[in-house]
């Protein structure tokens, strides 16, 4: 394994280890599950979550490999852009952004970030963007320019497992399942390969169709001959409606959740990983004496489009 490169040294050291938090509620104990959160929101307050943790080896080989700017794609108000812009930024990296949709008069708050951290935006067409899904190697985007690495969505390559696969060993805690929430099954397949065989890795499919997950995690899993026989499943009806999209149940089970808890979700991903499970252990789904250990992926400043009235 190389080492890592003094300049994200430099920056791991700003990151604080994150806590494990238990959830205590009567629909818990009349189910007798536990049920406790794995709080990667706070890691960082803008390179939280998995985030991070996907893109610290990347990291690391781009630095290594003398590329001095870092290309990638994204939503709107991408989680994944919003991090990469920040490290981009602190690295001394240069950063070029692909931004699915039609550029508005006014940015959003996330594209504003992106600019005040240095990101180039280039706003492409959704028929575009799905082209450009097609390429997955660092140099495999056309017309790449001298000096620039290529980053698919989600920063989903070979390197972000093994980011993802350390969050294992900052959990002591024994359990029985791990969950995550998923938009491209990245940080999915790098919990597979980590967790011991006799454990479950639960994703929840953040967007409608999610079927081709499954596809691409066991393809991930096959490619790096990880555990492609490990007890993994992905459910695909907690989707609210489709990726970016929410109800008024969601919302206000979000609301209540920290109310009650006092830990923050947003609707994109982590809203519909904890709707699912409580819905999940109400149904009996999973056996008594049952310990889950749900990851908050971060993300929260996804939120800001519901604010703006976009997750409707």
């Amino acid at each position: 394994m190389t080492a890592l490169h003094p300049q994200l040294l430099v920056l791991q050291q700003q990151l604080t280890e994150s806590p494990l938090t238990r959830i205590d509620s009567a629909e818990l104990a009349a189910q007798q599950v536990e049920l406790w959160i794995k709080r990667d929101d706070l890691l960082h307050p803008i390179i939280s979550g998995n985030k991070w943790r996907k893109l610290k080896y990347i990291l690391n080989h781009v630095l290594y490999s003398g590329a001095d700017t870092i290309v990638s794609m994204g939503g709107a108000y991408s989680n994944h852009l919003h991090a990469l812009a920040f490290v981009g930024k602190a690295l001394g990296l240069k950063t070029i952004g692909y931004i699915r949709g039609e550029q508005t008069a006014q940015l959003n708050p996330t594209l504003v970030d992106l600019v005040t951290w240095g990101m180039q935006l280039k706003f492409v067409s959704r028929e575009d963007y799905r082209l450009l899904r097609r390429y997955k190697g660092q140099d495999s985007l056309p017309e790449l320019q001298a000096g620039h690495y290529w980053l698919p969505e989600g920063g989903a390559t070979d390197l972000a497992l093994q980011g993802v696969a350390e969050l294992l060993d900052e959990i002591s805690l024994d359990f029985d399942t791990l969950a995550v929430a998923c938009g491209t099954g990245t940080t999915l397949a790098g919990l597979i390969n980590a967790v011991p065989l006799q454990r479950q890795v639960l994703g929840v499919a953040a967007l409608k169709g999610g079927d081709f997950l499954i596809d691409d995690v066991s393809q991930l899993l096959t490619k790096q001959q990880l555990q492609a026989d490990a007890d993994w499943r992905i459910l695909l009806d907690y989707h609210f409606g489709g990726f970016a999209k929410s109800t008024p149940a969601l919302l206000a089970f979000m609301q209540d959740f920290q109310m009650c808890h006092g830990i923050e979700l947003e609707p994109i991903y982590t809203g519909k990983l904890m709707f699912a499970l409580f819905d999940l252990i109400q149904q009996g789904y999973f056996p008594k004496g049952q310990r889950i250990v749900a990851l908050h992926t971060g993300g929260l400043q996804g939120k800001r489009a519901d604010t703006a009235g976009i997750l409707r």
